[in-house]
This record gives structure tokens, C-alpha cells and sequence, in this order.
């Protein structure tokens, strides 16, 4: 009888061990199988992040600190409407923007601060800031900066479905600065709030403009709201990257007061600055 026990007892722990086996077994194989199925899910989720510029408002997300952000259209698709946000490059280089809405008495202490740091910039202005500050956009233009068209109305241009309307809200900036300036204006165009559709970007590149939209820029234009400084810097200095088109508004009062600082620290980090051209023919050399 004791034999016979014994012998009861190692069949069980025989037919545990062959469970315990079958478990393991079979757990190996399905975590292959979910790792295979995750990995296939993260590929199809990173190419659905750069999506076809159909219609909408431009928006970014910033998964690696230190690089570029994923726009919602990447930079190769964006090129085919001569349009941009970034530059893809490992050189340290930024190109600085400034929408010019209306006037707030920042834009001088702006035009000083990129002068001491021999920065040149593009203000992309709407027509009544034309209207309103002939004198400052006269100083832009002297000092070496680059003025670009941000339409006359500031509307939202991917709700304007015909080309003639489009071309309207164009010419309109376009023809008064040449009466400013005295030559014709350098067909840059920013489209208000970032709003835009393909049908937009193939207008502009059919009327010779190159679209620029950007890469690194913080909530700034809320007057009632503006950001602290520790605020601006907390954004600007650990979202920069190479190749960064930097959009700021020249209506706040804390980019004003922050500029030189904030081009000195990026100085610092390694930072150079130049112009639009640059990325937008690749040919012109920095000097």
C-alpha cells in the first residue's frame, strides 16, 4: 500500500510538473505574440501621426526633448506647397519669427534686442499694422529683418474657398507695403491661427508664396493673460531644437522684456540665428 502511495505521488507532482510546463509554454508564446501585435500598432501609430495638410489648425506634439516636434503634416509633405515649419537639420539654428497683429509699444524694445544680438527675424504683419506703424515697419526693413504677409483681416483662410478672395487678402498687405518701401514685398505668408487646408497652401504656392508655419512658439499673444517669465523660459528653452522656426508675438509685453535674455541664453546653449531664406533655399550660406 505504501508503495502504491508513493507511486500516486509522483504521478501528481509528474502531471503538476507538466502543467507548470504547459503554462509557461504557453505564456512564452503569447507574450510574443502581444509583443509582436504592440510593435506593429506602434509602427501604424507613429506613421498616423504625420498626416496629409487636409484642413485645420496647426498643431504640434513634442515626444523627444531636444528634437524636432511631429506636426500634424510632416516636413516633406509640407514641401511639396512650398510650405515649412522646421528645418531637418542637426545644425544648432534657429529662425525667428514675430506676428505683428497691432501694435502695443513692444515692437521697438523687440527691434533692440535683435540688433544687439545681430539676429535677423521676419515680422509678418496684417494690413492695419501697416496702416497704423509705417515708420516701425520702415525700421524693420532698414535694419535687415524680412516682413512678411499675415493677410489684411487676420481671417481664417481655410474657410476662403475661392482664389480670388484668397489673392485679395494677399495683395492687399502686399501692394501697401511696396508704397511704403518703395519694392515689392518678399512673398512670405504665415496664415492666421495656423488655420489653413491643402487648397490654401496650393493658392499661395500658385501665386509665388512660400508658407511658413513653425515649430517652437508659446501661448504669448493673450494680453489679459501673458506668461511669467520663468513661464516663457520654462517653454522656449527646454522645447528649443535645431532648425526651429520660433513663432512670437510682437503684442506681449513679456517677450519684450525677456528677448535679449532669452537670446543670450540660446546663445549660450549653442544657438545661432538666420533668416527664412535659408530654409527656404537651401543654397543661401550663412554668413
Amino acid at each position: 500500500m505504501s508503495r502504491l502511495l508513493r507511486y500516486y505521488k509522483s504521478a501528481i507532482r509528474f502531471i503538476r510538473f507538466l502543467s507548470l510546463l504547459s503554462l509557461l509554454t504557453f505564456c512564452f508564446f503569447a507574450g510574443r505574440i502581444t509583443a509582436a501585435a504592440v510593435h506593429t500598432l506602434t509602427l501604424h501609430a507613429a506613421k498616423s501621426t504625420v498626416l496629409q495638410p487636409a484642413q485645420g489648425s496647426w498643431g504640434l506634439g513634442y515626444p523627444n526633448k531636444g528634437k524636432a516636434p511631429v506636426g500634424n503634416a510632416s516636413i516633406e509633405e509640407l514641401a511639396k506647397y512650398n510650405a515649412f515649419y522646421a528645418q531637418d537639420t542637426e545644425e544648432k539654428v534657429l529662425y525667428l519669427t514675430f506676428d505683428c497683429g497691432y501694435e502695443n509699444g513692444n515692437t521697438a524694445a523687440i527691434l533692440d534686442a535683435l540688433k544687439k544680438h545681430h539676429a535677423p527675424a521676419t515680422f509678418f504683419v496684417v494690413g492695419p499694422f501697416l496702416e497704423a506703424q509705417p515708420e516701425l515697419v520702415k525700421r524693420m526693413v532698414a535694419e535687415g529683418h524680412t516682413v512678411g504677409n499675415h493677410t489684411w483681416h487676420h481671417p481664417d483662410m481655410s474657410a476662403i474657398s475661392t482664389k480670388e478672395a484668397f489673392e485679395k487678402e494677399l495683395s492687399s498687405v502686399s501692394e501697401l507695403y511696396e508704397k511704403i518701401i518703395g519694392s515689392p514685398m518678399p512673398r512670405y505668408y504665415r496664415p492666421p491661427q495656423g488655420k489653413y487646408s491643402t487648397d490654401n497652401l496650393q493658392m499661395a504656392k500658385a501665386l509665388g508664396y512660400q508658407t511658413f508655419f513653425w515649430s517652437l512658439a508659446h501661448v504669448d499673444w493673450k494680453q489679459d493673460a501673458q506668461p511669467t517669465k520663468e513661464q516663457a523660459f520654462e517653454r522656449l528653452l527646454g522645447r528649443v531644437h535645431p532648425g526651429a522656426i520660433v513663432l512670437l508675438h510682437c503684442t506681449s509685453a513679456t517677450n519684450a522684456q525677456i528677448l535679449d535674455e532669452l537670446l543670450t541664453r540660446w546663445e549660450d546653449m549653442g544657438y545661432y540665428f538666420a533668416p527664412l531664406s535659408e530654409i527656404s533655399d537651401p543654397r543661401t550660406e550663412h554668413e
